[in-house]
């Protein structure tokens, strides 16, 4: 097939971010659904990734919000592995970044991944959960991280991508396609 897989080659780097740092060892990309979207505008800001937990706090398959139970449903790939989060870039933003902002975009993602793997993110104390009460260290911690990648010395064509921006791979590649999952919504446990 012409054209460019994106999701492809986002997750060849994904592994080998998980396989080089400490901090992300624990995630098992083979369980993380890589997916995009097309942004609406066109715009530089906005959403240029999400990491979309497919489990409640602890790993909990099921939870209670205003009285009633819920559960998310499950996602599958195609040979049938069970996804524990979908990883979303939104294109073509994410891709007309600088190559440094994509690879801090890239580890912000993976790092909100539990540490126990276990469908949740990682959760930090005090009512911003979710990037350390203050969103700024939390990101200066993913910058260091994508620097430290760099400084290991990942094979540059595995990221080589990165360096250019959305119509650059559509000129060289004819089209930028991927794997798409839908975000489940949640369903009531009866």
């Amino acid at each position: 097939m012409d054209g460019f897989d994106f999701t492809l080659h986002v997750r060849r780097v994904c592994e080998d971010m998980a396989a080089r740092l400490e901090s992300l060892r624990h995630v098992d990309v083979a369980r993380v659904a890589f997916s995009f979207s097309q942004t609406r505008k066109a715009v530089s800001h906005g959403r240029y990734a999400s990491l979309t937990p497919l489990r409640f706090a602890g790993g909990a398959s099921e939870t209670v919000r205003r009285g009633r139970r819920w559960r998310m449903p499950q996602v599958r790939d195609g040979d049938g592995r069970e996804m524990l989060y979908i990883l979303t870039f939104y294109l073509p933003r994410f891709l007309n970044m600088p190559l440094e902002a994509k690879l801090e975009t890239i580890v912000h993602e993976l790092w909100h991944i539990s540490p126990r793997f276990d469908g949740d993110i990682r959760r930090f104390g005090g009512r911003c959960y979710a990037h350390t009460g203050r969103q700024r260290r939390y990101d200066a911690q993913a910058s260091a991280l994508a620097r430290t990648w760099l400084s290991l010395g990942p094979p540059e064509p595995l990221y080589e991508f990165l360096r250019h921006d959305f119509q650059e791979l559509v000129r060289r590649h004819g089209r930028v396609f991927g794997q798409r999952y839908r975000l489940p919504k949640l369903l009531p446990v009866d």
